[in-house]
């Protein structure tokens, strides 16, 4: 949809080896940026940048939704948001219980596991409406 003054939306596609998790016209996209989180309206200079693991977030109207991406890259361009990760989850799809990190693991690889399963736990949180501290 476009105005006189420009679009009001962006289209945001994320996409991993599997499937398209979401393709849809959105207000606002925050994604997981390797060095902090980035707010995309309509409008934004194009960029290519790389993800973090994090939750990258949608809102529509009132409506917020939430998902797990596990890094990759994003781009921005002509108001479309573009995510390529190896691994997307909506936070329904986000299991209660995670998964339990190996333990004999090496010490970097066990601490990253864990990182990404305290994101995914805080992203089912704020799914469910619950007080989440950081």
């Amino acid at each position: 949809m476009e105005t006189a003054t420009g679009p009001k939306t962006v289209q945001c596609v994320v996409v991993t080896p599997e499937r398209t998790v979401l393709d849809a016209a959105v207000d606002f996209v925050a994604l997981p940026m390797f060095d902090g989180e980035l707010g995309v309206l309509p409008g934004r200079t194009p960029l290519i940048g790389r993800l973090g693991p994090g939750e990258l977030r949608t809102k529509k109207g009132g409506e917020v939704h939430r998902y797990y991406v596990d890094g990759g890259f994003a781009q921005v361009r002509a108001n479309v948001v573009t995510v390529l990760t190896p691994r997307a989850l909506k936070a329904e799809e986000i299991p209660a219980q995670p998964a339990p990190v190996a333990p004999n693991a090496n010490p970097d690889a066990r601490l990253k596991a864990q990182q990404k399963v305290r994101i995914q736990q805080r992203i089912v949180r704020h799914e469910r409406g619950e007080t989440v501290a950081h």
